[in-house]
């Protein structure tokens, strides 16, 4: 038998000897194709139907077209790409997303995007939506350019794989399957010629890229890296990409959205979503409008909707995840993101959402143990295996801010709150909130000391309330003895670490960070500004001396511009070069940067509501803003000043290929223009407030 590799390249050997149309008869050569990772995880779009009768999420690509769409739930990808390219009919093709390119987004999370030729031959503009009645993304699209043709570019990616899907021609529609799913791309005008074919070797564009015509009209791709075109008819069309669990199943959906009409499909799916806006609380008068409206509605499409209450972090896959398959661990659900989420969702209004995010957390999340994963599929399922105490504190704090006080919870709370006080060595933790490290951090302690006291005051009995409390003060009165150090370089004054190994932050005990960074570093040089979680949670008040000392190292050590990098000697983000975070990464190599955080902007804001500097308060909210990508979608990490900075495409201030949008920053951004207009931090539980702060 002929291996793989070799029988490609004699593909590509015929392929340039031997008329086109000679493939053109049979199945498409050249399987399986060339592998691919998922697209960047700087989306410019998030959108989909608040209807939960439309089980799909599509992705906008900053460069241009539709990224990862999400069916039949949001932690499972089952499309890499829909993209276009164009022709001109004298032997030239260029990728639509190589034109300029603007994205735009309104107030019902419908996104637009326009593509310009740089030689002003042609023009194309397409808007996003989903078909609020079935799963079916639909596109509008318009494309004027006298001499040059459109074509559509399909890169499924069906049940979360990128090789085993194969292809068929439908009538005037193309058809994808594999094991367990299926996909349908049709148009109306129908596509005026099809093709089949794999990745690299056989597919649209690569064809299309040799002399600017497509001549190869395969009907059928057997199981591989499948990639689907369709030639669009001139002017004005409607494309639907409809799926199913059968081949017929996504063609009808795709033919039944074709029929509603674009328009009308649209108007539903903008009802919806405005109909959501309407039952918020309106924007308050400091945010940006447009943004905080759209911050709203990413949280709120990234709940998955065959099982209420898991919003997922990110709907998409930086650097490494890409590659993985199942694809990476952005579109799980973190107890610590969910928290963030439903705390955004109660201060824009939202208490459904945020219970429902409770309701998750307690009936599928929580543990036999009263513990939590450190993130499970949309459906419950653990997926990595670290235990983070403040991911078991958190949604304590969570059923007290929504006052839930009925037995069915107290169940649950008293589960978390007593593995707490049980785990031997709490509370440090194995994993703090950045995740790579174990110890004694000021941020976990703050969510456990808060965690306790709120189960507390949920404690149906004096006795249980009164252990809790003990504990909570205990921890409270050995925080700074646990995290704040006198002796360490930055300053004369005591001053917060990112954590301790062994409770001594006077001892120049050395540990490794990871992510390429030193493997021996004195732990009283490793800050971060998560100490923050302290005040903001009602543990410490604003004036403590620690903590304004410590601002000013954190502002020295980690500062960058109108941002934060999250932790000192940070190395989770992009290579030097600007090239994808990845494995292996050697210690004391240091060749990945970590970037700078908006949501620090966030947090820091909320500090200073709680210092009563509201003017502060608002600069860090602007900040957040110019944040923004393209569809106003907010990111995990933008741009700082080192190399790549300043060539094409590194921006400082700009989202780099971390994950955008991120849901905790957009809630971030809720919760502070909340802060700074009700001039208190509303995340705050009194009841921890009123016990430490008087």
């Amino acid at each position: 038998m002929r291996s793989p590799l070799l029988a490609a390249v004699l593909v590509l050997v015929l392929l340039a000897v031997t008329p086109a149309v000679a493939f053109a008869a049979g199945g498409a050569p050249g399987g399986p194709g060339v592998p691919e990772q998922f697209l960047p995880a700087d989306k410019s779009g998030l959108g989909t139907a608040r209807a939960a009768t439309s089980p799909v999420w599509f992705t906008v690509q900053r460069e241009g077209g539709l990224g990862e769409i999400y069916y039949p739930d949001l932690g499972t990808p089952s499309a890499r790409a829909l993209q276009f390219a164009v022709a001109d009919r004298h032997g030239h093709a260029t990728r639509a997303q190589d034109a300029i390119v603007e994205t735009s987004v309104d107030d019902a999370l419908t996104f637009r995007q326009t593509f310009r030729d740089r030689g002003g031959r042609w023009r194309l503009a397409v808007t996003y939506v989903t078909d609020p009645a079935r799963a079916t993304v639909l596109l509008d699209v318009r494309f004027t350019g006298p001499g040059h043709d459109l074509f559509a570019i399909y890169d499924p990616a069906l049940g979360d794989t990128r090789d085993d899907d194969s292809g068929s021609v439908d009538g005037d529609a193309l058809v994808a399957r594999d094991a367990s799913t299926a996909s349908a791309l049709a148009a109306e005008p129908g596509f005026a010629v099809t093709s089949n074919g794999f990745r690299g070797t056989s597919d649209g564009w690569t064809d299309l890229a040799r002399d600017g015509r497509l001549d190869w009209h395969y009907p059928s791709a057997a199981a591989g890296n499948l990639v689907q075109t369709g030639r669009l008819a001139a002017g004005h069309t409607t494309i639907a990409l409809g799926f199913g669990a059968t081949g017929p199943a996504a063609l009808g959906a795709a033919r039944a959205s074709l029929r509603a009409g674009f328009d009308r499909t649209a108007r539903a799916y903008a009802q919806g979503w405005r109909a959501y806006l309407a039952g918020l609380h309106p924007a308050p008068a400091v945010a940006d409008r447009r943004l905080y409206q759209v911050s709203a509605m990413v949280l709120a499409a990234s709940e998955d909707k065959a099982h209420p209450g898991a919003y997922v972090a990110a709907p998409n896959m930086p650097w490494i995840w890409g590659s993985e398959a199942p694809s990476g661990p952005y579109h799980l659900v973190w107890s610590r993101d969910l928290y963030q989420i439903a705390t955004g969702l109660i201060a824009a209004g939202d208490t459904a959402g945020a219970g429902r995010a409770l309701d998750f957390l307690f009936t599928v999340q929580q543990r036999p143990d009263g513990s939590f994963p450190q993130n499970s599929s949309v459906a419950g399922v653990p997926v990595w295996t670290g235990l983070q105490l403040d991911e078991v504190a958190l949604p304590i704090v969570l059923a007290y801010q929504l006052g839930r006080t009925d037995p069915a919870t107290w169940t649950h709370v008293r589960a978390a709150a007593e593995f707490l006080l049980s785990f031997e060595g709490a509370p440090a933790t194995p994993q703090e909130r950045w995740e790579n490290q174990s110890g004694y951090s000021p941020a976990t302690i703050a969510a456990e000391i808060a965690g306790l006291v709120c189960a507390a005051s949920l404690a149906p009995d004096a006795a249980t309330a009164a252990r809790y409390r003990r504990a909570a003060d205990e921890w409270a009165a050995r925080v700074k003895g646990w995290t704040v150090t006198t002796t360490g370089p930055y300053s004369r004054d005591p001053y917060f670490l990112r954590l301790t190994k062994d409770g001594n932050p006077d001892a120049g005990t050395t540990y490794s960070i990871g992510d390429s960074g030193p493997s021996a570093v004195d732990q009283r040089r490793v800050v971060d500004p998560s100490f923050l979680e302290l005040v903001r949670l009602g543990v410490l008040p604003a004036d403590d001396a620690a903590v304004v000392n410590s601002l000013s190292v954190v502002d020295a050590q980690l500062g960058t511009g109108a941002y934060w990098h999250r932790a000192s000697f940070d190395g989770y983000g992009e290579e030097r070069s600007g090239a994808a975070w990845s494995f292996p990464l050697p210690a004391d190599s240091y060749q990945t940067l970590g970037r700078a955080w908006p949501l620090l902007n966030g947090e820091r804001g909320e500090y200073l509501v709680a210092a009563g500097d509201l003017r502060g308060a608002r600069a860090q909210l602007a900040a957040m803003g110019r944040a923004a990508g393209p569809g106003l979608m907010l990111p995990e990490q933008v741009w700082d000043d080192r190399p790549p900075a300043g060539t094409p495409g590194f921006v400082p201030g700009t989202p780099t290929f971390s994950a955008t949008p991120l849901a905790w920053t957009h809630a971030q951004y809720i919760r502070l223009a909340w802060g700074i207009a009700s001039g208190r931090v509303v995340e705050q539980p009194a009841a921890v407030a009123d016990r430490y702060l008087g």
